[in-house]
């Protein structure tokens, strides 16, 4: 049976759902059933998501969406597709971007605004230590001390692990699981569930219904979801591998075979070098 609708965790899903200006009141809403009642967004600004170091060394940063709301907070929502060594280390290396560019001139006294780095993961951790529960979806992490209690409440990572999520429709409680679960099943959907009754999530599929997409908007959803499907199978085949053998070699290999798939869609360098942790010397020689 042929989608009826787009499929989300494709770039272009992502981005026609959560990142066009005319998508803000879809994004806001996602965003605050996320967070606490008393830190509600009211409106949001689209940001440039590409960001430079201070010097020519340093990496650039890239996120799928970058927005501050009505109070100078900093929101990265990130879709990670597929498995890569460090994907951690990385979130927490763009969170620092945010922070270092609300640096002021002159006499400062470093009072920082919030930042919020969301990533929503189309994968499991598989190794992430002392959770005790392996099939919990969200992941808030803060800075603590010893003792466990948050040094820093103005940094937040906030994880969520798709696959993890099974509710059913009569299962969903919260916002939260109305969209989690709205983000899992939307390319399976042939007409939209009583449950999405409310205007937010009618304008959220309207968005997704592939009918109402032009030639050229079309073709770069099917470009899209060609690169998602290789990238996917590509990087999760190298990783099982690499697990069974007990060898970095298949990881290694995932990662150049996914830089090829890419670089044959005609992905940016930037944007491959992103998805494979591969560097730009590495990406040349390919």
């Amino acid at each position: 049976m042929r989608a009826k609708y787009l499929n989300p965790f494709t770039d272009f899903g992502f981005k026609k759902i959560f990142g066009e200006e005319a998508s803000k009141p879809l994004l806001i809403d996602f965003l605050n059933a996320l967070l606490p009642l008393n830190d509600l967004i009211v409106d949001l600004t689209f940001k440039n998501n590409e960001q430079l170091g201070n010097t020519d060394l340093d990496r650039k940063a890239i996120y799928d969406i970058y927005c501050e709301n009505q109070k100078g907070e900093k929101f990265i929502v990130e879709l990670q597709k597929a498995k890569q060594n460090f994907f951690k280390e990385r979130t927490i290396y763009y969170s620092t971007f945010p922070i270092r560019e609300q640096a002021e001139k002159g006499e400062w006294n470093y009072n920082l605004k919030a930042v919020y780095c969301i990533g929503i993961l189309d994968f499991t951790f598989g190794d992430y230590e002392n959770e005790p529960d392996k099939s919990q979806v969200m992941h808030t992490i803060k800075l603590k001390n010893q003792n466990g209690k948050t040094f820093y409440e103005k940094l937040t990572y906030i994880y969520l692990e798709m696959p993890n999520f099974s509710l059913g429709e009569n299962q969903l409680k919260s916002r939260l699981d109305k969209w989690l679960y709205f983000i899992k099943n939307l390319e399976d959907f042939q007409s939209i569930p009583k449950i999405f009754s409310d205007e937010v999530f009618h304008q959220a599929f309207e968005k997704a219904e592939l009918a109402k997409f032009g030639q050229a908007e079309l073709a770069s959803y099917e470009n899209s979801l060609k690169v998602y499907r290789d990238l996917k199978g590509v990087i999760d085949t190298a990783f099982d591998e690499g697990k069974l053998e007990g060898k970095m070699e298949g990881l290694i290999e995932g990662k150049l075979e996914m830089a090829r798939v890419m670089k044959a869609a005609g992905e940016s360098a930037e944007k491959i070098a992103k998805y494979t942790g591969l560097s730009m010397d590495e990406l040349e020689k390919l």
